[in-house]
């Protein structure tokens, strides 16, 4: 059986992403933001999606695609009848004018490699998912596509008929496409554009040089770092799940939901991913993010929001043929809706390195005392709640051992952060939160199987509770951690270190799928148990579960390996540098492997 891969390249700047086919078509990239409607979606309908492509003429070709070293600039050689050639794609980022710059940007540039290849270019944006066609027209040197949002244009050095018309080619010297939303192009193409690619280049290498990536399979890491990066939104510090929506966690499951928005539950495991390599600068912009959007809640956070922090994501569904003919195609994400308690705990826990790192110097901490209240309260408030749990079950309430564990470490964060300003109505408030939430996860314990259930009052297990050895409520040196980690495995390891989230029937039937992030924990908490050896041999085999250059599903079947689930997941990127920094303490050696 042939194993399913996703077959695509992530370019972005931190303002966008594009999914890159091996083909050098366009796939998916939504404009002006990463929740915009895509303005090219093959992705999700051949017909409806648009076309940005750079094809030879002959039908029959072979490809290759690689990053260029250390960066998120994508390369893709093309071999066919009438010669070779390099398509290079890039987002231009880099600093200047003491800021970022990061343009609504989409540059290609296309290198003859060998022979006289005859090349297609063709240009086909789309609007409102689909529905509009703009109106291509021509200019000097350039064509303008008209009765989009905004002011759309494809600047070239390639013949402008040739584009329209979709006419062949031979290339012959270096041509450039740009493509543009908003503000256009300007200086000399070439000349611009051979800046921008240098400037590119080296703001991604010098970036990569002043992270602390870990020996550890480092170029795995440096992948990992650089795709979770650009699924940040800069501009308000929001960091995305994935950039895409509908793809199926398995095929015909219906289990097709929108990623583009920013989770609430992966705050602690994001900002821990960027302290895990020093990147202080991401953390800081997502806890501003956080800050913006809880300022005026007072009862409860949502588990997610937009990424300018807008609350009702209203779920739809799309006229689309959907991935591989995968209905329905949803936007927005009803889960804004659910009742997830966790979230207090991780929102707590991500603000105590303000408090506790000292590389962070007071004026800097940006005085969240009073978040760290309110969320303390919160807590308080929704103790005796049932919820929907990390995995929003859309038809299931319980009291959820994730989310009890999470009110502990939330609250020994805020008892830490109570001592540091002291203040002690926190802290003594910390503390019985903290007491009671010890009681809560104490019966979720199952003694016939000598391990912790998925919620009180229930005996399936959930690989979420591999959590309460990394947390450390479980002392990974004790054989009560020991106990637990085997009473996981029995039910919920795969193969080769894949696990899935759970067993049980949910709202759409059994899980068909293993979860990556689950099979990373899995990696950190036999770490942490001592089980080395084989830690690194699973940490290994679930590296071959990546594409071509290195990135990340959502999900993978454990009998052929298929990738799953919306992609790149920036969740299973962050697994992978966590467990990679857990097991590099753990070696605590220089050795490259």
């Amino acid at each position: 059986m042939q194993r399913h891969t996703y077959d695509y390249g992530v370019i972005g700047n931190c303002a966008y992403t594009a999914h890159i086919h091996t083909d050098t078509s366009i796939a998916w990239m939504c404009w002006p933001r990463f929740d915009s409607s895509f303005i090219f979606g093959s992705l999700l309908d051949k017909e409806k999606g648009g076309e940005f492509s750079v094809k030879p003429l002959e039908p029959d070709f072979q490809t290759k695609q690689y990053y260029v070293e250390n960066t998120n600039i994508l390369c893709t050689e093309v071999v066919s009848e009438t010669g070779k050639y390099r398509v290079t794609d890039f987002a231009p980022r880099f600093y200047q004018n003491d800021r970022y710059y990061r343009p609504l940007m989409l540059v290609r540039k296309i290198e003859r490699l060998d022979g006289n290849p005859r090349l297609v270019v063709k240009c086909a944006p789309k609007g409102n998912y689909g529905e509009i066609t703009p109106q291509a027209t021509m200019g000097s040197n350039h064509i303008q596509f008209l009765g989009l949002d905004a002011h759309v244009r494809l600047t070239t050095n390639i013949s402008l008929n040739y584009v329209m018309s979709e006419e062949s080619f031979v290339l012959n010297e270096n041509k450039y496409l740009v493509f543009t939303y908003g503000a256009p192009l300007e200086g000399p193409l070439l000349e611009t554009i051979e800046n921008f690619l240098y400037k590119t280049k080296n703001y991604w290498r010098d970036w990569v040089k002043t992270a602390n990536i870990v020996n550890f399979y480092q170029r795995a890491a440096i992948r990992s770092a650089l795709i979770l990066k650009i699924h940040q939104y800069e501009d308000t510090g929001a960091i995305i799940a994935a950039a895409t929506t509908s793809l199926p966690e398995s095929p015909g499951s219906t289990r097709n939901w929108d990623y583009r928005y920013c989770w609430m539950r992966d705050t602690y495991y994001t900002l821990n991913a960027f302290n895990n390599i020093g990147h202080f600068e991401e953390s800081e912009k997502y806890f501003h993010y956080i800050l913006n959007t809880t300022i005026e809640e007072t009862n409860r956070y949502q588990p997610l929001y937009g990424i300018s922090g807008q609350k009702a994501l209203i779920e739809k569904e799309l006229d689309l043929a959907g991935y591989m003919g995968n209905q329905p195609v949803r936007i927005g994400n009803d889960a804004y809706t659910h009742i997830q308690n966790d979230v207090y705990g991780q929102v707590l826990i991500s603000l105590l390195p303000l408090y506790a790192d000292k590389r962070i110097i007071f004026t800097e901490r940006f005085d969240s005392s009073e978040l760290v209240s309110k969320t303390l309260d919160m807590i308080e408030k929704t103790f005796d709640e049932t919820d929907a749990g990390l995995w929003e079950f859309r038809n299931l309430r319980q009291h959820h051992c994730y989310t009890y564990l999470f009110h502990w470490t939330g609250s020994s964060a805020a008892l830490k952060i109570a001592e540091v300003i002291g203040d002690k109505a926190m802290g003594e408030k910390a503390a019985r939160l903290q007491k009671r939430s010890r009681e809560m996860i104490q019966k979720c314990y199952v003694p016939s199987k000598k391990g912790y259930a998925q919620a009180v009052g229930v005996e399936r297990m959930d690989a979420s509770t591999l959590q309460l050895i990394m947390m450390n409520y479980l002392d990974g040196n004790t054989q009560e951690a020991k106990d637990h980690l085997k009473a996981l495995e029995k039910e919920l390891h795969a193969k080769d270190g894949l696990f899935y989230r759970y067993k049980h029937q949910d709202d759409f039937g059994a899980p068909e799928t293993t979860f990556l992030i689950c099979a990373f924990w899995y990696v950190e908490a036999l770490a942490c148990v001592g089980r080395l050896d084989e830690s690194i041999k699973y940490f290994e085999n679930i590296l071959s579960y990546s594409n071509h250059v290195g990135l990340l599903s959502e999900d993978v079947n454990e009998k052929d390996g298929g990738m799953w689930g919306n992609f790149p997941q920036a969740y299973s990127h962050v697994g992978l540098l966590n467990a990679a920094s857990r097991i590099a303490r753990k070696l605590d050696k220089p050795d490259f492997l």
